[in-house]
């Protein structure tokens, strides 16, 4: 009998404590959601945006074993314009900007060739067909976005075609083109979204004007044009358009190209000005009114001397790239407790050093971050990065200093490292030397190219061996140029080393091994021969 109770005792007590613990494992589910069961996590890795870097840290991990879903939507811009999946870059950004910015180089060389004894039939009927451009254009451009789904699907990735937004920390629901929700448990987050061009909030910005999301697939030419902002967008943009053979005005609220070096930021102007391209500085649209022929009749205010002058003028299209933002708003960062930089004053997102926000298993990489460079292959790499470090046992940190870049204006300008203002602000104006010349590119001679502008200069530390901590240069095929001595930048390259570098002539680069003046010699920087 005894035992019999015994028993009995023993069982319910067993039950209870099964009971406990299931209450217990439910209560954590729905009181806790942040620590859900392991075997719920449906997926190792939701990346959130199909662009460069989303896409390259997906790829990253399934190549290591991860199991990874990408989720990618393009909202159309104000003028309805939307693209395929690849991102920025691919679609709006560098590729076809870089394909444009070479037909532009392509009609100069025309008129370069003629010295060089190329005959055309009737030069100055030559004119430039826009339709054809932007054909051939979006032709490449969706060759890339068919061969990028198929590259997802040939490594595994699963590519859902939805609008993703935080459900918890680590549920991301897509929105799906027919309104259908579909909820995705990872055990990690990308957050990889990108920007797109802001908007002024003017009367008639948004219904009449465009944006770089509209100007590489433009059904029209676009004529006479108005690019507000001096940003490298839109200094870039109004260079191949002048190119083109387009009337292009550019409108400057404060200084171009804000966060490069001035002293070349100015150069660049200058060396537009001398293509015949107009510039507005101090000037800001106030209104934006399309009138009864389709045209554009622009109202704007400029600030001078004697105060504040009113003026109008009308233009075919208007162009604004007055910066970015981020695409955080539709996110709903709250329900994962993802929080955006300067306590949520900023639509960008703050990371430490290895990418992770303020939820250690959401990261965040590309456009998306706070000061960090917006450039691709950044993205590329940190999205790389991250991925290796989840899934490969890396320990490696993404870089983000002395990242080399190129404004592919008419004349380019390539730059790595700090600018000569923010060497002499970190090192003293006494701690710094800047080496400078203008120089001649052979191929300049003989269809007697303006070289006026043609200048490059190395900021480096004043003492020891002077460490190089800053490269710039304006002049042909820059980004060329620049790439191979960042990488020599990123291995301590000092003033004595390029010096002892023996150059490439005649090449344009060799210009760098051959710098010997100073800007506090008060020497002249300009060179009496090529061969000097």
């Amino acid at each position: 009998m005894l035992e019999q109770l015994g028993h009995s005792l023993y069982c319910h007590i067993v039950t209870q404590r099964l009971l406990l613990y299931q209450l217990l494992q439910s209560f954590d589910r729905t009181v806790c959601p942040h620590v859900p069961e392991e075997e719920n996590y449906e997926y190792d890795l939701v990346v959130i945006g199909g662009g460069s870097g989303g896409l390259a840290c997906a790829k990253q991990a399934v190549q290591l074993g991860a199991k990874v879903a990408v989720l990618d939507f393009v909202k159309p811009s104000p003028r309805g314009t939307k693209w395929g999946l690849g991102g920025t870059c691919v679609n709006v950004g560098c590729i076809p900007k870089k394909l444009m910015h070479q037909a532009s180089l392509l009609g100069e060389a025309i008129h370069d060739s003629q010295p060089y004894g190329w005959k055309l039939p009737e030069p100055e009927s030559i004119r430039h067909d826009w339709a054809t451009l932007t054909e051939s254009v979006q032709n490449h451009v969706k060759s890339v976005n068919w061969v990028t789904r198929v590259d997802l699907r040939d490594q595994k990735v699963e590519y859902v075609n939805g609008l993703g937004y935080f459900k918890d920390d680590h549920t991301v629901v897509a929105v799906m083109k027919n309104q259908t929700e579909r909820e995705l448990r990872a055990k990690h987050v990308v957050i990889a979204v990108g920007g797109r061009p802001r908007y002024p909030d003017i009367p008639g910005a948004a219904e009449y004007c465009i944006t770089s999301d509209d100007i590489f697939s433009l059904p029209n030419a676009p004529g006479r044009t108005l690019l507000v902002g001096a940003g490298y967008i839109g200094l870039e943009c109004a260079g191949f358009l002048k190119g083109l053979g387009y009337d292009v005005t550019v409108m400057v609220r404060s200084i171009l190209l804000r966060g490069f070096d001035q002293q070349m930021a100015t150069l660049v102007g200058d060396s537009m000005v001398e293509k015949g391209i107009r510039f507005h500085h101090r000037t800001r649209p106030l209104a934006v009114e399309k009138q009864a022929d389709g045209r554009l009749l622009v109202r704007y205010e400029t600030e001078g001397e004697g105060g504040v002058t009113n003026a109008e003028d009308v233009y075919d299209t208007v162009l604004f790239a007055i910066g970015r933002q981020a695409e955080t708003g539709t996110l709903k960062l709250s329900n994962a407790g993802v929080t955006t930089a300067e306590s949520g004053k900023s639509d960008k997102i703050d990371v430490n050093e290895i990418d992770q926000t303020n939820v250690p298993h959401i990261y965040a990489v590309g456009d998306v971050l706070y000061r960090k460079p917006e450039l691709t292959p950044v993205a590329i790499h940190a999205g790389r990065i991250i991925a290796r470090r989840l899934f490969g046992g890396s320990e490696e940190r993404m870089d983000y200093a002395d990242v080399a870049t190129t404004v592919f204006t008419p004349l380019e300008y390539g730059c790595v490292g700090l600018s000569e203002e923010a060497a002499e602000a970190a090192h003293g104006k006494d701690g710094i030397e800047v080496y400078h010349a203008y120089y001649k590119p052979t191929e300049f001679f003989v269809p007697q190219r303006s070289v006026r502008y043609c200048y490059l200069k190395a900021v480096a530390l004043r003492e020891g061996n002077q460490r190089v901590l800053g490269l710039h240069f304006l002049g042909p095929a820059a980004g060329e140029v620049i790439q191979g001595f960042a990488a020599a930048l990123k291995c301590g390259l000092t003033m004595q080393i390029l010096r002892n570098t023996v150059g490439i002539h005649p090449t344009v680069a060799e210009e760098f091994t051959r710098l010997a003046i100073t800007k506090s010699s008060g020497l002249d920087p300009t060179p009496a021969t090529c061969c000097s």
